[in-house]
């Protein structure tokens, strides 16, 4: 059979395209034609067009079957003439590009469907693969045929966002190649066929045999079995030698150093010397290894990622350079690349961002094992290039092209031509002989051997002899689901039980791989123990990428039989068992995170939390709640965790890679595209993309349960205004010119800012993150009122975004949330009230050091020389002493206690400074605070670090520490508090806005006056000064008191409003509570507290949220009193408020009958903190609540 076929081969299915070009040589003809072979892979590139993977199976990341069409270079030529005269490549037929000039946002993809059966025949979505330009499709149609279509928008979740209007409708001429252009939701615009430029035609990824119908050509077929490796090449055209031709073809490389620094520019000059791949895997080796112990090793690994991955996808090519260097060389340095690799993964101090990075370098490094080590390595190759029953133009083009090649200077590029040489031999049986395509087979599988390019099931198969037999039994049953997975090939509800099997049983090999890769990496291991290593860690990685496909499939599966409307409908009947499949799913993909070294602990826990929930079922009351509601609360606190860890892996990613990426895109001229895309491209080829996506799917049909749709009301009320979207409430964040009302749609918040701050224009805010009601910005919102509410729908965060710079108008209740554009603009906030200003509010201190000792004791504690929160322990203390005598109707009692404390009053600070010599200037800052302006120039910001950094170095005197001590035990851990002039005050709490230094001790002078210092200092934080100044309190005005309180170690910490703010009821009292310390509740941690409200005179308890913050702040037991604390990840399965109906109820009617005892002693109602140390209530501060 003549070997001089043009091949084309195009893809059935969806994806992103790949183009490798392959230039074979005629046996019989002096010129050489060139022909296209173009792959897609379902893992590297469904990142970038977010379309599902095909049912079929895996087998090392392909598609499962490919069409191909094969004519003769006279068809070829014929075919090429009709392209260029516009005309189609088959009478009948028209071939069209549809391109959608528009782009969606991340994480989402465009799908075409229409009334043609290549378009789905409104039933089957069509894939369109994305470009810099829109979204393009290229599709095969009945020349004269009326088709009508539409496009649809596939969000992160699977909805379908059809664009609005009648029906497009093309009717197409009787044949030709064609272009068209749309425009989202213009359905009736009319369009107009373009014919295709030449270029355009051969680029279409359509085609047909010469005969006019497609050849379908199986890939499972072992010949043309195509390597993830090759899939993803997108370098040189591999053109094939009949003599030593490889350096007359190497264009010179050019770089671009300019800018570059430090260790990027220490990779790129490394390049520049080194032209063939052993050289640059040299240039890593000096990289990585000489900064493990270095601060620069993140940014080391990094670099190196980059680097190997655009080598082997040949973006950055490979050269001969002269010299002759075996395989062997390159094995020796992958040796020492890997071992240093291993070593930094067992140690303590490497970070999970570095754990990811080390991740994705090993598979970019060839393998080591004794027959690549050996000085004569990958011999066969030679001993087919002599054989006497092969042409003599193919021997030649075998020796030069990849015997000598890969002798010399070997390079991925040169398993591409081995594998161009296999797919052109195999083509056509017979031609021929059997015994040379089986030797050329058996090197074509030792060369991806030595480049690990294997698949999967190959890796598991070179470890077999390495198994016991347990873990070689886990590898047989793997297997075997794997093939009855991929002979089912399904994709509906049925799936489910051969995708869970398949997934439990690769979950149990990847542990057993794991387990034996936790013993670390001996300094003595023998090689082949290294190599063995190497081939388990690949293999333990080829696991987790395959759990990527499983979980999509699955995904696939659960969206075929109704998605999230079927679980929701499933859960109004009360029958969970629905839920079975998708808990196992995400369980075992949060299973995976935490094998990969992402957040371990955490994966742990929430793993603990979902088992615990299933067990758990659903009741029908829990206490005196309804227990569906309860399921789903406790269910939503928990799927909102597992997303909190999936955004913190894509954070993660997003802050490693994007500015590395661009500045070696630069210096290497890497395509913009590839730049850019390149980081997305890791976020959502990881498995963590699909646990993301189940979180969403199964917390969307909780929302639908919960009747929330994703909303979550801190201040109700309307308000009008332009939408703003912005980062960050911080000032300057507004445009300056934008007059009028203002309403926010943040992307984060930690809690404790100011909402004036940001602009006094502000009439409501939509927060896009969870955020604990009793907060200080849910406070201080409340008390400015402003309208404040929060969102986690990502379809309605999509619909709003879309509203960015317009009119719009904000209404929140307990019935639900509404925004919508609005043609009405007042000329101010709606029900808009002139805050009046609080400085006739702020209580003049006297500065004046008290004699003796210079310390107040608590209980002697006043306003005016301690402050208004001081003076409130004074008094709770004092109340303390009476409460165990008091109960509320319910008969519950209200008795807590006050931990001991003492005041280092107003003037302490000032005295210090006098006594420094530092008055003077201290003074002057203050005068430049004061008209100091918000702005480019910086001069607030540099006026508020140089206070910062002035007071902070101040220390109380000896005899103030020596006084501190005297009142406490000698190993008494203390928390140093702020007491200023200027919080706690009616209308002014300023919680969270001044430093509190938790466990320190007076036995360590140094320690403690530091701390003292820092609290100080916190008086002129930017955030402080700029509070102060939106409420009008001069910076002059500001004095600081600190109090010294025992440090408690609590179960629990809470802050209490006797008034409901979430109700806006007077008689129930709500808690927002934390495991641990308080500062958890104060210091904006991510994630929800306990929600709880109690009727004040029925004890009736309603659960609001279950808390999902991922750590606890405790007091370490040993260890000295350094101001710092322990974290320790929550399991929330294990803690009573969360498991125990019981216990929350009797905690909720103790917490409501202390709340109104205090608001009933101070006069109104209350704002209150304070912590659950065994069975004791401990009382640490209460303020006026704002109302």
């Amino acid at each position: 059979m003549d070997s001089a076929r043009a091949l084309q081969w195009y893809t059935c299915g969806t994806g992103r395209q790949l183009q490798c070009r392959f230039k074979f040589f005629n046996h019989n003809h002096n010129h050489h034609l060139q022909s296209s072979l173009l792959l897609r892979s379902p893992k590297s590139h469904l990142p970038f067009h977010g379309l599902k993977q095909p049912a079929g199976p895996y087998s090392g990341r392909r598609f499962p079957r490919i069409s191909c069409g094969v004519y003769s270079i006279e068809a070829k030529e014929k075919e090429e003439n009709k392209m260029k005269s516009g005309t189609s490549q088959e009478l009948g037929k028209v071939c069209l590009r549809i391109l959608l000039d528009h782009q969606v946002q991340y994480g989402e993809h465009v799908v075409i469907l229409g009334s043609a059966k290549e378009l789905g025949s409104w039933k089957n979505k069509v894939g369109m693969r994305w470009s810099e330009t829109g979204w393009v499709c290229d599709l095969e149609l009945e020349g004269g045929e009326s088709v009508e279509y539409k496009f649809v928008i596939v969000r992160k979740n699977a909805d379908l966002l059809w664009e609005s209007g009648d029906n497009r409708v093309i009717k197409c001429p009787q044949n030709g190649n064609f272009r068209l252009v749309c425009h989202w939701n213009k359905t009736i615009q009319p369009v107009e066929l373009l014919p295709l430029e030449s270029k355009e035609s051969e680029e279409l990824e359509v085609g047909v045999s010469d005969n006019g119908s497609p050849v379908e050509i199986d890939l499972a077929a072992p010949e043309l079995e195509t390597s993830p490796f090759v899939e993803q090449w997108q370098g040189r055209d591999v053109s094939f030698m009949r003599s030593n031709e490889h350096r007359s073809g190497q264009t010179e490389r050019k770089w671009d150093t300019s800018g570059l620094e430090g260790l990027a520019l220490k990779l790129v000059q490394g390049d520049q010397n080194a032209r063939n791949w052993w050289r640059k895997l040299e240039v890593v080796q000096e990289l990585v290894v000489g900064s493990l112990d270095s601060d620069k090793r993140l940014e080391a690994l990094t670099y190196s990622a980059i680097y190997l991955k655009w080598i082997n996808t040949g973006q950055i090519p490979c050269f001969e350079d002269g010299g002759h260097h075996r395989p062997n060389r390159h094995a020796q340095i992958s040796m020492l690349i890997f071992r240093e690799l291993e070593r930094l993964s067992g140690r303590k101090d490497t970070s999970p961002q570095e754990m990811l990075v080390v991740r994705k370098i090993h598979p970019s490094l060839p393998s080591f094992k004794a027959e690549f080590t050996a000085s004569v390595p990958l011999t066969r190759i030679r001993d087919i290039a002599h054989r006497n029953d092969i042409p003599h133009d193919l021997k030649q083009e075998i020796k030069h092209t990849i015997q000598n090649k890969l002798h010399r200077n070997a390079g991925p590029e040169d398993l591409v031509a081995t594998e161009a040489m296999l797919a052109r031999i195999t083509k056509f049986p017979g031609e021929y002989s059997e015994a040379f395509v089986e030797q050329f087979k058996i090197f074509h599988q030792e060369l991806k051997d030595f480049f690990n390019a294997g698949s999967l099931t190959e890796q598991l198969d070179s470890i077999r002899h390495s198994l016991d037999e347990n873990g070689l039994s886990i590898l047989e049953l793997f297997l075997k689901q794997k093939k009855t997975l991929d002979d089912f090939g399904g994709s509906d509800g049925k799936a489910f039980s051969h995708l869970l099997s398949t997934l439990q049983s690769l979950n149990a090999m990847r542990e057993v791989l794991m387990k034996g890769l936790e013993s670390g990496l001996r300094n003595d291991a023998p090689d082949a123990a290294i190599a063995m290593r190497q081939k388990w860690r690949l293999c333990e990685i080829g696991l987790e990428d395959y759990s990527f496909v499983l979980l999509s499939r699955f995904l696939n599966s659960l969206d075929a039989i109704g998605g999230a409307s079927w679980l929701a409908e499933t859960l109004e009947s009360k029958d969970v068992t629905s839920w079975n499949e998708p808990f196992d799913a995400l369980l075992i993909g949060i299973h995976q995170l935490g094998l990969s070294g992402w957040k371990p602990e955490e994966c742990s826990a929430i793993g603990n939390e979902l088992r615990t929930w299933k067990e758990k079922g659903l009741p029908e009351k829990e206490g005196s709640e309804d227990g569906k509601r309860i399921w789903a609360l406790r269910l939503k606190a928990t799927l909102d965790r597992s997303r909190r860890l999936t955004e913190e892996y894509s954070e993660a990613l997003l802050e490693i890679f994007p500015q590395k990426v661009q500045i070696l895109g630069k210096a290497f001229q890497i395509p913009e595209t590839s730049v850019r895309t390149y980081t997305e491209a890791e976020i959502r080829a990881g498995v963590v993309f699909q646990v993301s996506k189940l979180c969403s799917l199964l917390l969307k049909a909780v929302r639908r349960t919960l009747t929330s749709q994703g909303w979550d009301v801190l201040v109700p009320g309307s308000a009008s205004g332009t939408l703003v979207q912005v980062d960050k409430i911080v000032p300057g964040s507004l445009p300056s010119s934008l007059a009028g009302p203002v309403i926010l749609l943040v992307s984060k918040a930690d809690g404790d800012e100011e909402v004036t701050a940001a602009g006094a224009n502000i009439v409501g805010i939509v927060l896009l993150q969870e955020l604990p009601h009793l907060s200080h910005l849910g406070v201080r919102a409340r008390q400015e009122k402003v309208v404040f509410v929060t969102c986690e729908d990502e379809d309605i965060i999509a619909d709003m975004q879309n509203f960015g710079g317009k009119y719009v108008r904000l209404e929140a209740s307990s019935a639900g949330v509404n925004i919508h554009l609005s043609d009405v603009v007042p000329s101010k906030k709606d029900d808009e009230e002139e805050l009046s200003s609080p400085t006739d509010r702020v209580p003049d201190s006297k500065k004046a050091i008290p004699a003796g000792e210079g310390i107040i004791e608590l209980e002697n504690a006043d306003a005016e020389t301690c402050g208004a929160k001081a003076a409130a322990c004074s008094r709770l203390e004092a109340l303390s002493q009476v409460s165990n005598k008091v109960y509320n109707e319910l008969g519950v009692p209200a008795s807590f206690k006050v931990p001991r404390g003492a005041v280092i009053p107003f003037g302490s600070m000032e005295s210090a400074l006098e006594a420094s010599g530092s008055m003077q200037i201290f003074t002057s800052y203050i005068q430049q605070l004061e008209t100091a302006v918000v702005g480019d120039d910086g001069s607030l910001d540099r006026l508020c670090t140089q206070l910062q950094q002035l007071i902070s170095s101040l220390h109380p005197p000896k005899q103030v520490i020596d006084s501190v001590a005297k009142l406490f035990p000698t190993n008494a851990r203390l928390i140093v508090r702020s007491s200023a002039n200027v919080e706690d005050l009616a209308g002014m709490s300023a919680a969270g806005l001044y430093d509190s230094i938790p466990n320190v001790g007076p036995s360590n002078p140094v320690v403690f006056g530091s701390a003292v210092g820092r609290v100080w200092a916190s008086l002129y934080t930017r955030r402080a000064v700029l509070s102060r100044r939106a409420a009008g309190v001069p910076q002059r005005a500001a004095a600081m008191a600190i109090l010294v309180q025992e440090m408690l170690s609590p179960d629990l910490s809470f802050v209490l409003h006797t008034s409901s703010p979430t109700e806006n009821d007077s008689t129930v009292v709500e808690a927002e509570v934390a495991a641990g310390l308080g500062e958890t509740l104060a210091s904006g941690t991510r994630g929800t507290p306990w929600r709880l409200s109690a009727g004040k005179f029925d004890g009736g308890l309603k659960t609001l949220a279950f808390a999902n913050f991922s750590e606890e702040l405790v007091v370490g037991s040993a260890g000295s009193a350094d101001g710092e604390l322990l974290r320790l990840t929550v399991d929330y399965s294990k803690k009573p408020l969360t498991s125990d109906p019981i216990f929350r109820r009797q905690l909720s009617q103790r917490l409501c009958a202390v709340g109104f005892f205090l608001e009933r002693e101070f006069g109104c109602p209350q704002d209150v903190e304070g912590c659950l140390v065994g069975n004791d209530v401990f009382i640490v501060q209460s303020r006026p609540q704002p109302l």
